[in-house]
């Protein structure tokens, strides 16, 4: 997989979240957000969708994923 921990920072950011919000919202911990944001972790599928309902967006809007390179 891609950075995926960029994409999911920068989709946070640009919701203008902290990561203790974001945590809130999805109902994780703030730890566990910095852990998918620096790639030390992978999240449960469960939490990418929470996410990309969130943002509503896309999971491989939310991953980076570029379809069109296939």
């Amino acid at each position: 997989m891609a950075n995926y921990g960029n994409e999911f920072k920068y989709h946070r950011q640009n919701a203008k979240l902290s990561q203790t919000d974001l945590a809130k919202l999805i109902k994780t911990s703030q730890q566990n957000i910095s852990r998918w944001e620096s790639n030390t972790v992978e999240p449960s599928i469960s939490f990418c969708v929470s996410m990309a309902d969130y943002y509503g967006i896309s999971l491989d809007e939310l991953i980076g994923r570029d379809t069109n390179d296939k």
